[in-house]
């Protein structure tokens, strides 16, 4: 009878402790507006951690569909990871539609030194210009330890019992950054200080990075589709600069691109400012192909 008893209570035991394991091991869901912002969570979190991005690198993250099925995963999620500076103010929405009182929001941009703040007023005549400051910070590989360290702040808030784990992750990303910078910086000196073209005022931040000029782009404003007039001058700039490398993003119509490619002979990149997975390395790997697009 005794030996029952005890068995009962062996196994009792053995299923709190299963059930308190099970609980235990549930990853902390993390929602990113961007690809980017996505692939720093899942280095930072680890296998504690599950990422999903709403956008893709071929959508144009000023503008993304917001659908009823991302309001639903939101929902279940702990943390939400916004590119912040008025670039996705559709995850508002999202947001909001979740219904989610518990959903922590981090502003990934919070630390980044901001490039072409507007220094006055804003209005429609400059086009769709950010108040705030360009939003494509992610593209300087130096802003991703900023990120990241956003990332590990709420992860630690969210999940306290394993900040020591977060926090190894940090510094090996952190580590793993700076000598991927090195190396990545090596690849392109000979390309220092060389002009480019690009179609929108998505590369900035990379161009500053890596001590590229860029000496105009194929909008004549951000978001305005170019002219006979602006491209024609763009073509001046190009045989006067000798600029040779248009970067222009996936999302953005082949016109102006291929005028200029005829007219010049410039060598116009298709590239996403995103990188296409959410993997713990995804992050670098963007870096690798366009670099490796770049020095080709």
């Amino acid at each position: 009878m005794k030996g029952k008893v005890m068995k009962k209570i062996v196994c009792s035991t053995a299923v709190i402790l299963l059930i308190a394991a099970a609980a235990h091991a549930v990853p902390v869901r993390i929602a990113a507006s961007l690809p980017d912002l996505a692939s720093i969570a899942a280095a930072v979190g680890g296998d504690k951690v599950e990422v999903f991005s709403i956008a893709r690198s071929n959508n144009n993250p000023h503008f993304v569909e917001v659908l009823p099925s991302y309001m639903i995963k939101v929902s279940h999620s702990a943390v939400y990871l916004k590119a912040g500076l008025a670039l996705d103010q559709w995850a508002d929405q999202i947001i909001d539609g979740s219904r989610n009182n518990r959903l922590l929001v981090v502003d990934c941009s919070e630390g980044v030194t901001v490039l072409q703040k507007p220094a006055g007023r804003v209005d429609a005549s400059m086009g769709d210009v950010h108040s705030q400051g360009n939003p494509h910070y992610w593209l300087d590989p130096s802003n991703g330890v900023v990120i990241a360290g956003n990332v590990l702040s709420a992860l630690k808030k969210i999940d306290p019992s394993n900040a020591g784990y977060y926090d190894a992750n940090y510094a090996q990303f952190k580590a793993e950054t700076e000598k991927r910078i090195a190396a990545w910086k090596g690849k392109m000196a000979k390309f220092a200080g060389r002009k480019i073209l690009s179609y929108h005022s998505s590369w900035v931040y990379f161009a500053n990075a890596f001590e590229l000029a860029i000496a105009g782009n194929v909008e004549p404003l951000p978001g305005i589709p170019p002219t006979g007039k602006h491209l024609a001058g763009l073509v001046d700039t190009i045989t006067r600069d000798h600029v040779a490398i248009l970067l222009q993003e996936l999302y953005f119509p082949d016109d102006g691109p291929q005028f200029l490619a005829r007219q010049t002979g410039i060598r116009v990149l298709k590239l996403s400012p995103s990188c296409s997975e959410v993997k713990e390395d995804s992050y670098f790997r963007h870096f690798d192909e366009i670099i490796d697009q770049i020095t080709k």
